[in-house]
């Protein structure tokens, strides 16, 4: 195999990582928060029902903003149902998911939890546009942020929560670009209503940082012309545009599927070109940025499959989504971590979709233990690793054929300096079946040492943790790699395999 090459140099940087680039996502959608995160009755819940076993895993993995309440339920959440006496609140059905909503779980219990995740965690909150609007969401956000002194900030203070909740980062609806979302828009009407809540929310508090809705995937008929023309009625109010995608194997095309970053960088490019290009339009000198708010592996199909069953009936926290995750799927996460990482100058929110349980980096049982699944460990190692300044990468790779996405490299390679002149290289092999020689010239950094080569990697791709074995798959440390005195970094990367090579 012909060795793939790259050069690091101190002065080509792609930018700053926002801490918020490691956000996740909790939706009231299957067992993400019941027996999920909440759990009253479990042997390690605390005082207000939240799981301590899965908050000690939440920490470990590094997550920072946490969006809620939705994803398509928030299309028709009223947040006065999640508020006041748990035995007072509302049960409703919740048309996104076919389920029934308890409320036991509502917005103080989603602050509390950011609370008790410590405070590099912050809240992310969406708001209804799909069945609601302008006035409604000033309700929320008076309630939610106002000190007191006015009716829906004392309701909060008598509810239990005297301190405000200081919610600075705000969704403006979730796709309302999809048909299959309640209250679902046209671009034109959907950027009338989200200027109209974002204006109004500006006027309560001009700090607010506001996210307004991008295209569902890359994929949708609309996609760039929707984000055009929202932007074109938001650019002047707005901080972000969304982007949400989703990646899994078609067809068994397993190539394809390891190369899914090379879409993903695509849908992040296209959506800067449109930023960029209506920024022009209205002669402002303000860039939007991009917020990646939903993103993971996912197997649709199989969720397809069941919704089309019509088997789901109203129930309250079915087993939704809870996907297993594998050896193969990891290593594509950690490329989309990569692709997350390579755009970093624009990319300042994303949010891994979900947290707990719903397509998540950690499962449970109701009563029973919480565990890591194969993607918890590339999230857990770019979060804790990839803070800093990312080197800009580009890579001398072998290449191979896929039939999505033409020729792809099988190298995909990110690396970030930290403020104490540190490195972390991160690292893709896309090989099925051949292990790849890496070189990296280090020029301008004053590195001497390979502290760390971890690699994710099995012999069996398909391997996983589960209930009964929840250890089998974990990071295990790789042979041979080296600096050399000359300042180039050696190294073998396993066949299909997520490498973290920490440089001091």
């Amino acid at each position: 195999m012909r060795t793939a090459r790259f050069t690091l140099d101190p002065a080509f940087t792609v930018g700053e990582v926002n801490p918020r680039l490691f956000g996740s996502f909790v939706e009231h959608l299957g067992r993400c928060v019941y027996t999920g995160i909440f759990e009253p009755d479990h042997p390690t819940a605390d005082a207000e029902g939240l799981r301590t076993d899965v908050l000690d895993l939440v920490r470990e993995l590094g997550v920072t903003a946490i969006r809620y309440p939705g994803g398509n339920f928030v299309s028709g959440y009223k947040w006065e149902d999640s508020v006041g006496p748990a035995e007072d609140r509302p049960r409703r059905l919740d048309l996104s998911w076919r389920s029934t909503e308890t409320n036991r779980f509502g917005l103080s219990e989603y602050i509390s939890f950011l609370r008790r995740l410590g405070p590099q965690t912050e809240p992310m909150m969406a708001v209804n546009l799909g069945t609601r609007g302008v006035a409604e969401t000033l309700e929320l956000q008076e309630y939610a942020n106002h000190p007191a002194g006015t009716a829906l900030s004392d309701l909060r203070v008598a509810h239990g929560d005297k301190d405000p909740f200081g919610i600075r980062l705000w969704c403006l609806g979730n796709e309302m670009d999809g048909p299959w979302q309640t209250g679902h828009k046209t671009a034109e009407e959907y950027g009338r209503l989200a200027a109209e809540t974002a204006r109004a929310m500006r006027q309560m508090d001009p700090s607010v940082e506001l996210v307004a809705c991008g295209s569902s995937s890359q994929s949708m008929p609309t996609f760039a012309e929707w984000e055009a023309k929202v932007l074109t009625e938001t650019y002047d109010l707005v901080d972000y545009i969304s982007l949400h995608a989703y990646y899994q194997p078609q067809d068994g095309d397993v190539d394809s599927f390891l190369a899914s970053a090379v879409d993903m960088e695509s849908f992040i490019e296209n959506v800067v070109a449109t930023c960029d290009h209506i920024g022009a339009k209205l002669k402002s000198k303000k860039k939007i940025n991009l917020s990646f708010d939903e993103w993971n592996v996912w197997y649709i199909s199989e969720w397809h499959a069941i919704e089309d069953s019509a088997t789901r009936d109203w129930a309250e926290a079915p087993r939704l989504l809870e996907d297993n995750y594998s050896v193969m799927d990891a290593v594509v996460f950690g490329s989309l971590l990569i692709a997350l990482l390579r755009h970093a100058d624009r990319v300042t929110v994303a949010c891994l979709a979900q947290l707990v349980n719903v397509i998540a980096p950690i499962l449970t049982e109701p009563g029973g233990p919480a565990w890591r699944q194969t993607t918890f460990f590339p999230f857990a190692q770019a979060s804790k690793y990839g803070r800093g300044t990312v080197l800009d990468v580009r890579v001398d790779s072998p290449t191979y054929e896929t039939k999505k996405y033409g020729e792809a490299e099988l190298l995909h390679a990110t690396a970030v300096r930290a403020d104490d002149g540190t490195v972390t290289v991160f690292a893709v092999n896309r090989s099925r079946s051949d292990a790849l020689p890496l070189q990296v010239a280090l020029s301008g950094l004053d590195l001497t040492s390979v502290v760390e080569h971890s690699v994710l990697a099995d012999a069996d791709p398909d391997a996983r943790n589960t209930l009964a074995d929840p250890e089998r798959v974990a990071p295990h440390p790789a042979k041979g790699t080296a600096l050399t005195d000359g300042g180039t970094l050696t190294a073998t990367l396993e066949p299909m395999s997520w490498n973290v090579i920490r440089l001091a």
